[in-house]
């Protein structure tokens, strides 16, 4: 017998029959002995339409703006996954499982006050656990926990797999099953490269370079929590039949295994590729160089909540100028530029510029510790292309090549073919 932490996204818990198919998985794992928690998110598109009502209410009140009081955001938002978790006790019982639903506050999840994106603090699941014990399903609202000021706090987007994670570590779970469209985790896009394979295993560390930079599988907080307390966790398919031979496997599940990266007897040089589209560049030229100039930089922009990735520094012959350039999601480059020409003084730069429509690819794995050469196979591989790099961040596990966006596809094709990842 086995303590497992089931989750299940908006796609897996869409309408009433994809409910009875999830009932279908937990009573697989009920009837196999096992204690089992199930975390679900609202079903899929009602999130958004619960924001859309938010945002919108204020203009329809009479109120010449749409700013909204952040607790009744979260009130109104937690409720799509307090209604699928109903949902699902109902289709449990119903199946002849003592199943009861939860929601945040009950168990109860304490977070912090940042309404709209908290951060879980505790996990009180003595009262959870000793009613799994007895053999009852806990069915929990994803997403949210109550705040310091008593009031039903959500964590964020993606907050469903990171309220898995959590519980997962919190009632000391054998393992966490995150179940999704997709039925694990691959070496990068299918969709790009049809060639593209699962993988039976990817190391924590990787798994969170993988999502960090672009890879949607997982949300980046869950793999941070799930390598903090190594929760094992496997990525499957909530569409496979419930039945089929192997679903039930305790030890060896199909999907991935997401795991510390002891349990990989042999480990890749590279694992997986990832993309991120939407990236761009500003480049300030002809900088002082001087103490404090990156903090006058980079500081007022991380005042505006802008996220800046890759930067590059250049230093002039003489040592008494430098251009500074780095990455901002495009979304932000009006934003930042705004911030930047409103710091000139104190920046003292002579001219700013930016480029949209950039894609960062980027080379993963564990391997990279152990082996060299890695980085000039990438360089080597895009330059036969005729593929230009812009620029090129590094890690102890990851290469970061930011590329014009027209050559993003032929840049990862290129990529997990000249590392042997097409093969089988």
């Amino acid at each position: 017998m086995a303590r497992i932490v089931m989750k299940f996204g908006g796609t897996s818990v869409a309408d009433l029959d994809r409910i009875k198919n999830v009932a279908r998985h937990v009573k697989r794992e009920v009837d196999a002995g096992h204690e089992v928690a199930v975390v679900v998110s609202a079903m899929s598109g009602k999130t958004n339409e619960l924001v859309g009502w938010v945002q919108n209410t204020p203009k329809v009140a009479g109120a010449d703006h749409s700013i909204y009081d952040a607790r009744e955001y979260d009130a109104v938002v937690a409720s799509g996954e307090q209604v699928t978790s109903g949902l699902l006790a109902i289709a449990l019982q119903a199946m002849g499982i003592n199943a009861r639903s939860w929601q945040g506050w009950q168990i109860p999840i304490r977070t912090d006050n940042a309404h709209g994106a908290a951060r879980i603090l505790e996990i009180d699941g003595s009262e959870m656990i000793r009613r799994m014990q007895e053999g009852q399903v806990a069915v929990i609202a994803g997403f949210q926990g109550l705040g310091p000021d008593n009031r039903v706090s959500t964590l964020g987007r993606g907050g469903s797999d990171t309220s898995a994670v959590a519980i997962a570590a919190a009632v000391k779970a054998n393992r966490c099953d995150i179940y999704t469209d997709v039925d694990g985790v691959y070496t990068t896009d299918p969709r790009i490269e049809p060639k593209a394979r699962r993988l039976k295993k990817i190391a924590f560390e990787e798994m969170l370079e993988m999502a960090s930079l672009g890879a949607k599988v997982l949300q980046v907080r869950s793999v941070e929590l799930a390598m903090v307390f190594k929760v094992r966790t496997f990525v499957r398919s909530s569409f496979e039949d419930p039945d089929a031979p192997g679903m039930g496997d305790l030890l060896n599940p199909p999907g991935t295994l997401i795991c510390d990266e002891e349990e990989i007897v042999e480990q890749e040089v590279v694992t997986g590729i990832a993309y991120a589209k939407d990236e761009a560049q500003i480049s300030l030229r002809r900088l002082a160089d001087r103490p404090g100039v990156s903090a006058a930089i980079f500081g007022p922009l991380a005042e505006s909540h802008i996220n800046v990735d890759m930067i590059v520094q250049n230093i002039s012959e003489d040592g008494s100028k430098t251009d500074m350039t780095f990455t901002v999601p495009s979304g932000d480059v009006e934003k930042a530029l705004r911030v930047l020409g409103e710091n000139k003084d104190k920046i003292g730069y002579d001219v700013i510029q930016n480029e949209s429509g950039l894609v960062k690819v980027s080379v993963i794995g564990i391997g990279m510790r152990s082996h060299a050469g890695v980085a000039a196979t990438a360089f080597r591989a895009l330059a036969e292309k005729g593929i230009n790099i812009k620029a090129i961040t590094t890690s102890e596990i990851k290469i970061s090549i930011l590329i014009d966006g027209p050559y993003a596809e032929l840049a990862v094709r290129t990529l997990h073919s000249c590392y042997g990842l097409d093969k089988s």
